[in-house]
């Protein structure tokens, strides 16, 4: 048989460029912000569209990244008509909405939330929601000084409506110890301000592993994993996806901790450089912390649509080899 018979005869070229089909104009709606006149798209919340307008809505419960849930309530707006403040971070935006964004009732409620935060929760590690307290004037120090913290498991043994109030001579806080029981995070309950960040990363947002919930009620609740067994006997596959979205330092790399207990965590003196994940094909970007010539932690940009800032064990602590010193001079230390 000759060698030149064509067995398959591919089609000719497209004479143009295929086009994507049409997509109908997405539909719009008409309200006002702070006095502004303004139409946006349908399907955004109001925190979107107070951001299109360049209005600096806190939140710390929420991320771009991540499923809204509502509980920290620094995000809440005035909506004319409506009886209750509500949440900016998840309400979608309606034909009509008359919003105030700054009213003194708005005002009132945020400071109160970052007063309740700040006397019960050590805030020293959270820039941003220090930044929010300066901005509404919130003094948590007249709700008294701090109670002792507890003591190890203390707080993880509490059962609901089995404790004690507090006699009212002192702030109920969660200070607590430190969880220091793996070589790659820490966990420190006592920064804790239960926003949720770290369960939903954990579950479906990201990594559906469930290793860790909340557990309790009330002042009693806490993030703990499943039955309070320590770390490494829990479901959890080290991904530190928890790590990337806790907004208070509650949940903190290893490396990071050690360095603040010694006095010597300055970001002032850190750069950051963004690279390539270099231990698989999916091409994870990986924001690398550098202090003194040496990685301190790794982070990962949410706008990166590969991974929106989440990443595995491997991209995020698998970095310890690059100080491993020089692969040749180690081998051949006459070279």
């Amino acid at each position: 048989m000759s060698t030149d018979t064509v067995w398959f005869r591919p089609p000719p070229r497209p004479s143009h460029t295929p086009q994507p089909p049409e997509q109908p104009e997405p539909a719009s709606v008409d309200l006002t912000i702070d006095g502004q006149a303004v139409r946006v798209p349908a399907d955004w919340t109001i925190l979107q569209a107070c951001g299109s307008l360049g209005i600096d809505t806190p939140t710390l419960c929420y991320l771009e990244n991540l499923t809204p849930v509502n509980v920290c309530r620094i995000c809440v707006v005035e909506l004319a008509g409506a009886r209750t403040l509500v949440p900016a971070c998840s309400r979608v935006v309606e034909p009509g909405m008359d919003i105030r964004t700054d009213s003194p009732r708005v005002r009132l409620s945020r400071k109160m939330v970052l007063e309740f935060l700040g006397s019960s929760v050590d805030l020293s590690t959270a820039p941003q929601a220090q930044a929010y307290a300066a901005r509404y004037g919130a003094c948590p120090e007249r709700y008294g000084q701090p109670h002792a913290p507890s003591g190890p498991g203390e707080r993880d043994a509490r059962e609901p409506g089995h404790h004690h109030a507090p006699d009212g001579s002192a702030a109920e806080t969660v200070a607590q110890p430190v969880k220091v029981d793996n070589d790659l995070y820490i966990r420190d309950y006592g920064k804790c301000i239960l926003c949720y960040k770290c369960v939903e990363a954990c579950g479906t947002d990201a990594q559906n592993t469930f290793a860790i919930a909340v557990a309790g009620r009330g002042f009693d609740a806490r993030i703990s994993t499943e039955g309070n067994v320590p770390l490494p006997d829990s479901a959890c596959v080290y991904c530190g996806n928890c790590i990337g979205v806790c907004p208070t330092g509650a949940l903190m790399f290893r490396s990071e901790f050690e360095l603040r207990k010694q006095g010597q965590w300055d970001e002032s003196r850190q750069t950051r450089t963004d690279t390539i994940c270099p231990y698989c094909g999916v091409g994870c970007t990986l924001s690398l912390h550098v202090q003194d010539n040496r990685i301190v932690k790794v982070t990962s940009p949410l706008d990166v649509e590969v991974t929106h800032g989440h990443l595995c064990i491997k991209g995020r602590f698998g970095f310890e080899f690059v100080h491993g010193g020089d692969l040749k001079a180690d081998a051949n230390p006459e070279g």
